[in-house]
């Protein structure tokens, strides 16, 4: 099962929806107005979806736009020097435990959207990523009982602004500037990616590679994060834990490599898609 999140015109409202090759299948007659909402219902929303699907009116993927899958999530964790040649290529050290930082929700885009870079910014930088949705509440989460916690999985761009991010010992603002978190296209329910731990991840920047690795290399691995976080806070359905990023950031490069307007930005996570974003100084009007 693939969950979207569309709009059928550029001024229409968002829709959830399933993906099933070119079909989308609306939501909205099963009484979900939105993505967090089908998510929070549980195993009984996902029944439902199962069996209407094929039986309910579908609308083309060619006549929508994709949005960003989870438009709302309650938050948005992120782990950071989660790849051993990443920590090295930032000259960090890895820690005993995760080293856990927000995005605020208010950065996320969609695909084939823009990503902006600000003018008060001169280091911005790309981190693909596998993002893991969370699918109910939970707390001290175990090796055990990982799953059952986990809704899907999605792909996330942790954008970042170097020169700001790196300002101070707190990472959060110099990682949420608008548009600094690209999300989607969708999110891949978990019975459908049963391994989340051998997926092949790769970004390119106008074709050229510059991220290849596989989520095996993780430092920290899911039941690893989802534990220490929940040990401390308890997870919400919707929300967002994103895995880290492996090695070949531009930051990591010599001499850097910073993200340039005009630029194609593609991640690609096997069994999920590919999130396409374009960069630009400035929103088109």
């Amino acid at each position: 099962m693939k969950l979207i999140t569309f709009r059928r015109t550029p001024v229409a409202a968002p829709e959830a929806g399933l993906l099933q090759k070119d079909a989308v299948f609306p939501l909205a007659p099963l009484g979900y107005g939105d993505a967090e909402s089908f998510i929070a219902a549980g195993e009984p929303a996902l029944a439902s979806a199962r069996a209407a699907i094929g039986k309910q009116p579908a609308v083309p993927l060619s006549s929508v736009q994709l949005l960003s899958p989870l438009l709302h999530p309650p938050r948005i964790f992120c782990v950071g020097l989660n790849y051993l040649d990443h920590a090295a290529e930032s000259k960090m050290a890895v820690q005993a435990v995760p080293t856990i930082f927000m995005k605020l929700p208010s950065a996320i885009t969609g695909p084939d959207s823009d990503i902006v870079l600000p003018s008060n910014s001169t280091q911005p930088d790309y981190e693909a990523e596998l993002a893991v949705v969370v699918g109910r509440s939970a707390r001290n989460v175990t090796r055990d009982n990982w799953r059952e916690c986990v809704f899907g999985y999605t792909i996330l761009n942790d954008v970042s602004a170097r020169d700001i991010q790196l300002a101070t010992t707190q990472w959060t603002l110099g990682k949420s500037f608008p548009t600094f978190c690209p999300i989607g296209p969708c999110v891949v329910s978990a019975d459908e990616l049963t391994d989340p731990h051998t997926l092949d991840v790769r970004l390119t920047i106008d074709g050229e590679t510059m991220q290849h690795a596989n989520t095996r290399d993780l430092i920290f691995d899911i039941p690893a994060v989802l534990g220490y976080i929940s040990a401390i806070v308890p997870l919400e359905p919707g929300d967002i834990v994103s895995t880290g990023t492996p090695h070949g950031v531009g930051l990591g490069r010599t001499p850097p490599r910073w993200m340039r307007p005009g630029e194609e930005v593609v991640i690609e996570i096997s069994g999920i898609g590919r999130l396409v974003n374009k960069t630009v100084t400035t929103r088109p009007v």
